[in-house]
């Protein structure tokens, strides 16, 4: 294994560019995901690669998993700082699938539901429906993303240590600290991951190449 410091910048350009070099004929998408605890900031990442991607001539569409939470009454079922429902329960994998992956996969109608919950005021997202030009790409970031079998061409997993997870966490955060400990146990996103980026300073990223 290699460990490789890398700037953000230049962070985004490998990635950007590997996406982009992805295949997607007529007909066809491309869907990344960047997976990663909150404190790691996948959105931070995800977003950065929107624009040298359009730059690349690729349409792009950012979803976040946090827009595809289940309702309060189901995720907060056992309370609300449970750690294993935090862990199996709240990201409703199902409605992210029908809604997102499954129309930009093979054979898929690219309309996609960008948004479907407002989780704070637990309504309806009532964001419209749009559509992904074939040959476009789906940037997903999110927490605990992967071991669910949803479908992606490329996987980003932003790993951090024990120490830098819990400093880099609000306080009021930390009782989700045991998830993901679980979850680099049980599912072992490091190894899941087609490209690991160790941040345990967000601002000196490192790329991590088996």
């Amino acid at each position: 294994m290699q460990v490789t410091p890398i700037s953000p910048e230049r962070l985004t350009e490998v990635l950007s560019g590997r996406i982009a070099a992805l295949p997607a004929g007529e007909g066809r998408w491309v869907r990344v995901a960047v997976d990663g605890a909150p404190a790691a900031r996948p959105g931070v990442l995800a977003d950065a690669l929107v624009e040298p991607l359009r730059l690349l001539g690729r349409p792009v569409l950012r979803v976040s998993a946090a827009d595809f939470l289940r309702p309060a009454s189901i995720r907060l079922e056992y309370g609300h700082q449970d750690v294993d429902a935090y862990h199996d329960l709240w990201l409703d994998d199902r409605a992210l699938l029908r809604e997102v992956l499954d129309p930009l996969g093979p054979g898929g109608s690219g309309r996609v539901l960008p948004a479907l919950r407002d989780a704070e005021h637990d309504r309806a997202a009532r964001t419209p429906y749009t559509e992904l030009a074939p040959g476009g790409v789906l940037v997903l970031d999110g927490a605990l993303l992967l071991g669910r079998w949803l479908p992606f061409e490329l996987t980003v997993h932003l790993a951090m240590g024990d120490g830098a997870l819990a400093r880099h966490t609000p306080a009021e955060e930390r009782w989700t600290l045991p998830a993901f400990a679980r979850y680099r146990a049980e599912t072992g996103p490091e190894d899941l991951a087609d490209l690991t980026v160790r941040v345990d300073d967000p601002r000196r990223p490192a790329l991590v190449e088996h």
